[in-house]
């Protein structure tokens, strides 16, 4: 196998899982990278490493020459590091997309995938496909986000690119950091249910984000929309009251935060079109213990 491809983003979970797969599948792997220094597990796996950022259009198209397919994952979301901010991470989808698009472009690289949110197609409590129109949140941190990717998408789609776009749902398993908080906010019995926990969140193991990925890499869905999640979306008191038995703690309070739309997604599409199952069909697979 002789194809190169290019992860943007590659110090980041998502291509933490993607990138071991690609080495072991016979891929020529290029992870692009802001901090070369901190690419300790793309060097680890074999992956050539290249420094680039989003937002300079010269140092991406570098970065990409001699690759066949660009990989997207680049995001600046707030973290454990204290790096990023949710308004960095809009900026940086709304805006650096473009120069994604440009430099792919110029290096040659005629195909690409984009990693999105399932968020985009939320409509509360109601089952939603990739033709399902997210609710107006108004300016919540949300609605923006939804905004931002939005027209992340619309800089790929309208481009004369080859193009996969790819909407996870809530991503969650090692190096995610979710569930190990959720977990531990439990033992110390400070977890509490978003609202009254009743709105859906679809979910995603990052395992099974990367192979839908690795699928999409090996079926090419030609300018496709797919949502990536598990089988069983579920509501906000079912995931955190399980969290809660396994720490050992009973009924949870409510009155929490509540940080995303609710959004219940099917995952039907991606199914077919990647020729792709979930190895974790629902949390409670993924979150054993």
């Amino acid at each position: 196998m002789n194809e190169r491809i290019a992860v943007l983003g590659a110090n980041g979970v998502y291509a933490r899982h993607l990138i071991p797969r690609l080495v072991a599948a016979g891929y020529g792997v290029r992870a692009l990278v802001r901090r070369p220094e901190a690419a300790t597990v793309a060097r680890a796996c074999g992956a050539e490493v290249a420094t680039a950022d989003i937002f300079d259009t010269a140092s991406l198209t570098a970065a990409l020459t001699g690759c066949d397919i660009g990989v997207n994952l680049a995001t600046a979301l707030p973290g454990p590091s204290g790096r990023g901010s949710f308004e960095a991470n809009d900026t940086l989808r709304s805006e650096g997309t473009a120069n994604w698009i440009a430099a792919c472009g110029k290096a040659g690289v005629d195909r690409v995938i984009q990693q999105s949110i399932g968020m985009v197609n939320a409509r509360g409590a109601q089952w939603s496909d990739e033709d399902s129109v997210a609710d107006d949140g108004g300016d919540s941190v949300a609605a923006k986000a939804i905004r931002a990717a939005l027209a992340m998408e619309e800089h790929v789609a309208s481009s004369k690119l080859d193009w996969t776009i790819l909407r996870g749902g809530l991503f969650y398993g090692p190096g995610t950091g979710f569930d190990d908080a959720w977990h531990a906010l439990a033992v110390a019995g400070k977890l509490r249910l978003p609202g009254d926990g009743s709105d859906f969140v679809s979910l995603v193991h990052i395992a099974d984000m990367a192979a839908a990925t690795m699928a999409a890499i090996k079926h090419w869905p030609s300018r496709k929309r797919l949502i990536v999640c598990d089988d069983a979306p579920s509501q906000w008191h079912d995931v955190f009251g399980y969290v809660a038995a396994q720490a050992g703690q009973g009924t949870l309070e409510t009155g929490g935060r509540v940080g995303f739309p609710s959004f219940r997604l099917k995952n039907a599409r991606a199914r077919d079109a990647l020729k792709w199952a979930t190895a974790y069909a629902s949390f409670r697979e993924g979150m054993a213990r």
